[in-house]
């Protein structure tokens, strides 16, 4: 094909996603590529195992949970702020965010939570971008470590008492020494609201979803566009089935108590892919310049250090072959046959994931609506990286 995509490269593909929807991992699954200029759509199944939604294919228009995929959405709007002079950089918070000014911080991430020293600096405006704030989540047993059981116990208030409660709790790390995942984004939502004057929603919809006609991504469906949401499951494991996940990051209908940055939003292939075309060309939309050159390129470089990447991340080894600039990991190994250094993006909790490859000049978004699919760790996740670099035509 002349087109940069190989024929048979793409069958393979669709045959990868005809086998996971057979196979019961999730009713329907959808694969968008960009590439050279041209986009495959490559889909099957349906957006639900019963009820109306069985019988409506799954496409690029319909509505998914994006889980953390939310994040580089988050971080460009914070982004636009940096653009405009309302944030900079280096910009304490606490200017917006009283509630996380003069922090103590843990003797050691597993202290009793009144174990503390002073925090040695401020947090800054960069810090919550590049989740380097001191907080985040922390990946241990209930009762094993106080600071993630006090964690788990913030969320389910109004923007203003979350962020109330979290500075009342101590930092993990001082400011600045490592990287922890997750808690940035929400952080980021309530700094965005403050330095607006908007709700959190409304900001997002002005400053990213508007301009680039995101039509169908927010942090509530319409109850006119229902038909088009496509169900989210978890696996049960005593009978090995799926079941409906209703709950999980929340409900999608009627007031949002609190519009998650780490995970609230949804979105549709669509949507994504003008905002994941708008950062390949430098926050250029359609002749309209939503986010500055130096703002695409200071979230796709990788930010942190390699002191702020040890014990971090979920596992060992974690940032081995990657780093992390603003609400996107970035890849500093190349994959063979894969994606290359410099590509970024990031997955999400129910099964979608999205990259820009700039060396391949490719961009992937993936949707599919399966509890934990997201863990790029799973067999799943080898086979599609493998077919949709396959579906490259490289001769």
């Amino acid at each position: 094909m002349s087109n940069g995509f190989s024929r048979a490269g793409l069958d393979r593909l669709g045959a990868l996603l005809r086998g996971q929807v057979e196979s019961g991992h999730a009713p329907g699954a959808l694969v968008v590529l960009a590439h050279h200029g041209e986009v495959r759509v490559e889909s099957c199944g349906v957006l639900a195992l019963e009820g109306p939604g069985a019988v409506t294919p799954m496409g690029a228009d319909t509505i998914c949970r994006l889980g953390s995929m939310s994040k580089p959405i988050v971080a460009a709007c914070m982004m636009t702020l940096v653009d405009d002079g309302t944030l900079g950089l280096d910009d304490p918070v606490e200017a917006w965010l009283p509630e996380l000014a003069d922090m103590q911080v843990l003797a050691h991430p597993h202290a009793a939570l009144d174990d503390t020293v002073p925090a040695q600096r401020p947090i800054t405006v960069r810090d919550v971008l590049a989740f380097t704030l001191g907080t985040g989540m922390v990946l241990a047993p209930p009762g094993e470590a106080p600071i993630a059981d006090a964690l788990e116990g913030v969320y389910g208030v109004p923007p203003d008492e979350w962020i109330a409660r979290l500075g009342a709790l101590p930092l993990v790390h001082q400011p600045g020494e490592r990287w922890l995942y997750h808690t940035g984004s929400d952080v980021a939502g309530v700094l965005i609201a403050r330095a607006t004057g908007r709700s959190f929603g409304r900001a997002l919809r002005e400053r990213i979803c508007q301009p680039l006609e995101m039509r169908d991504t927010g942090f509530i469906v319409p109850e006119e566009h229902l038909h088009r949401f496509a169900t989210a499951y978890a696996l049960d494991e005593a009978s090995g089935q799926l079941v409906v996940d209703d709950f999980s990051h929340g409900t999608f209908r009627g007031v949002k108590v609190f519009e998650s940055g780490d995970g609230g939003l949804v979105s549709t292939a669509d949507d994504f892919l003008a905002f994941a075309t708008a950062m390949r060309n430098g926050g250029l939309h359609e002749g309209v310049q939503v986010l500055s050159p130096g703002a695409a390129a200071a979230m796709t470089t990788d930010q942190l250090s390699a002191a702020q990447k040890q014990v971090s991340g979920f596992w060992p080894g974690y940032f081995d072959e990657m780093g992390w600039g603003f609400g996107v990991s970035v890849r500093t190994v190349d994959a063979p046959g894969g994606p290359s250094v410099g590509t970024y993006g990031w997955p999400g909790y129910f099964g979608t994931a999205w990259y820009n490859d700039p060396a391949a000049d490719l961009t992937t978004i993936v949707m599919w609506q399966n509890w934990q699919g997201g863990d790029q760790r799973l067999p799943m996740w080898q086979d599609l990286w493998a077919a949709v670099y396959g579906a490259l035509d490289r001769s």
